[in-house]
């Protein structure tokens, strides 16, 4: 499980049911300005914008509604839908804070955008096949706007078979391999490398991956097939790969099981999913679903699309209809906080290997297959991960291990 932030447990102690239903209202205004969001299912949290209940209240902690935004990063999503709703429906706190996280998120991405460009050419000059995942060029094909949320890196993709070349393309200006992630456990189980440049002040990174998925959930079984499937789009004059219209959906979808995964907050890869799926046809839907299918990851769509339907509202298509299904045991109240509020210490949440069950299909042979990947993976993360043993320097100059067992025979 990844690093909780440290306002888990402030924002647990808080409770803040009132700044959870604050966050979910504005989501909804953002995405149905207008929408009457009262009717929905029974055992769905209620919705109360723009009821004056989320008017600037003493009721609502500015400093709670922060931080539920930022953890979900969908404070730009909130900064929009706030003005377009009553001149009171936030504390005054609230609108500086976020136009301020607004305004730190257009310096990232902008950087983020500048540094891509580079990429671009130097793997484009080296001859590898890769695509851009996320950030920036994704959240403008979503939404019409560069500075959705923050990105602190450039993720790009290629095929196992180009990792190493594309390594080299990147070592070539400048580039390097993070300390972190240069283990068995991130290049063959994560499928991933973080590469470093100094840039002056600031440090320019990428992600480099192979491979899409964390071992726990399914992954996809034709990764190339996200690099025949990419598009171009314009940024500064040059043409730069981006993943398709179904893979956009079909990677948010992977996000949020990874984040489900991790007992993550994940309301913003939850709104990548609709911004994605409502772009689609009934047409459109049914072949991406198809697509899915193909890939393996029919129910890790599903899981995203109900997500999408419990914090936004049902929508109503073809695929929400089939989302319904998916993990059933949760109740609708209870999949709602897990996507929001993961840190609620109320939550009942299933044991990982039933969510793997479920979203390989209830299928034992793809089941048997995901859950050894993982616990390889496991392993591998237990040899190769380990903290490294604090060291004192002891009278003598002999060196004394503090806590933990020596593991040769120099260290005894």
């Amino acid at each position: 499980m990844a690093m909780q932030d440290g306002s888990y447990e402030r924002l647990r102690a808080a409770g803040c049911a009132d700044e959870v239903a604050y966050v979910q209202a504005c989501l909804r205004l953002f995405f149905t300005p207008g929408a009457d969001t009262s009717a929905d299912h029974a055992d769905m949290p209620a919705p109360t914008f723009p009821a004056p209940a989320i008017s600037a209240t003493p009721a609502i902690s500015a400093t709670n509604v922060a931080d539920i935004a930022r953890l979900n990063k969908i404070a730009v999503f909130l900064l929009k839908a706030l003005q377009r709703a009553p001149a009171d429906a936030a504390p005054p706190e609230l609108l500086g804070w976020l136009d301020g996280y607004r305004r730190r998120t257009m310096s990232m991405n902008a950087a983020c955008i500048g540094d891509a460009i580079a990429i671009d050419r130097a793997l484009r000059d080296r001859r590898v096949d890769f695509v851009f995942l996320k950030g920036p060029l994704q959240q403008h094909r979503l939404y019409g706007d560069h500075f959705m949320k923050p990105s602190g890196d450039v993720d790009i993709l290629v095929a196992p078979a180009g990792f190493a070349k594309a390594r080299e393309a990147l070592r070539a200006i400048g580039y390097e391999v993070a300390g972190k992630s240069r283990s068995v456990w991130w290049v063959r189980f994560l499928g991933e490398q973080h590469m470093v440049r100094e840039d002056g002040p600031r440090a320019s990174t990428v992600d480099l991956h192979h491979r899409v998925q964390q071992p726990g959930s399914p992954s996809p079984r034709d990764i190339d097939g996200f690099l025949r499937r990419k598009r171009d789009v314009e940024v500064a004059g040059a043409a730069m790969p981006i993943i398709s219209a179904a893979d956009t959906l079909l990677l948010s979808s992977i996000s949020v099981a990874k984040a489900f995964f991790n007992r993550e907050p994940c309301a913003g890869y939850v709104c990548d999913v609709r911004a994605s799926a409502s772009r689609l046809s009934e047409a459109e839907q049914q072949t991406v679903l198809d697509h899915a299918t193909e890939q393996g990851l029919a129910d890790t769509l599903l899981l995203g699309l109900r997500a999408a339907d419990v914090l936004l509202g049902a929508a109503g298509t073809l695929l929400s209809d089939r989302a319904a299904r998916i993990l059933a045991r949760i109740d609708n109240a209870d999949l709602f906080h897990m996507v929001i509020a993961p840190w609620l210490a109320s939550l009942r949440w299933p044991q990982r290997r039933h969510v793997l069950w479920e979203l390989c299909g209830r299928e034992p042979v793809r089941y048997l297959a995901e859950a050894g990947w993982a616990a390889s993976a496991d392993l591998s993360r237990r040899i190769f991960e380990r903290p490294v043993t604090p060291v004192e320097l002891a009278p003598g100059g002999t060196i004394k291990i503090v806590g933990g067992a020596a593991t040769h025979a120099s260290e005894r």
